[in-house]
């Protein structure tokens, strides 16, 4: 029996020496508090199953998110597909897993009351977008006004900010329409204090988007890419 002690001992003392601390960072997620309320049961759950630390890292951007995994301040970053090719174009990325959302697609929302119900009817109008990029607040709901027959570039009133202000430049009327993901359309609803749901319409929505990728930064051996593997 002390012979089993000794032993399991020293093997929960190799694993504590084996631990490690790892920075992590969302792409379309601004802000700390933020990144804990979406990701902080993620977090908890990658740290319970390999036993090492991760440590959110906020970025303001994806440029910045390439840079800061390019300088090795970051250790792995969760981005969007389109995301990923600009990350495997200018930083060493390893690519560790993919992550589908159901009823995860890009909307176009306006206010029921602005004489707006379709599309074709945004033409010359103010539409907020996310980051420059950003296939869930940007790319995909481009192509969606393009499948209706606008030029999302020459048609419409491209603008693009923080999804907090577009939701009350909406509901100010400083804007026509809003992209977002249905998701964040959801969520922004059901915390409405000042509106009643069906003030909201969804005139144009996109294809399911595809998946979201979890990188790891090329200094990240190819171990510890395959301890995270098995647990995802």
């Amino acid at each position: 029996m002390f012979k089993k002690l000794v032993v399991l001992s020293f093997l929960m003392i190799g694993m504590l020496a084996q631990a490690q601390t790892y920075k992590f960072a969302v792409t379309d997620l601004e802000g700390m508090e933020e990144l804990q309320r979406e990701f902080g049961a993620f977090k908890k759950v990658l740290e319970d199953k390999t036993g090492d630390t991760f440590k959110f890292f906020a970025v303001p951007n994806r440029t910045a998110a390439v840079e800061a995994m390019k300088s090795k301040k970051i250790d792995f970053v969760l981005t969007g597909p389109a995301e990923y090719v600009v990350f495997k174009k200018m930083a060493n990325v390893k690519q560790v897993a993919g992550f589908g959302r159901p009823d995860y697609f890009a909307t176009i929302i306006v206010m029921a009351d602005s004489g707006i119900s379709s599309i074709k009817e945004l033409k010359g109008e103010k539409v907020a977008f996310g980051s420059i990029g950003s296939t869930s607040k940007h790319l995909a709901p481009m192509q969606v006004i393009a499948d209706y027959g606008l030029d999302p570039i020459k048609d419409i009133k491209a603008i693009h900010t923080n999804y907090k202000i577009q939701w009350k430049a909406l509901k100010r009327g400083d804007i026509s329409a809003i992209a977002l993901t249905n998701d964040k359309f959801l969520k922004f609803r059901a915390a409405e204090t000042e509106l009643e749901p069906a003030t909201f319409r969804a005139i144009g929505r996109s294809m399911d988007l595809p998946n979201d990728v979890l990188l790891a930064g090329g200094h990240i051996s190819d171990s510890v890419v395959h301890k995270l593997k098995m647990f995802l």
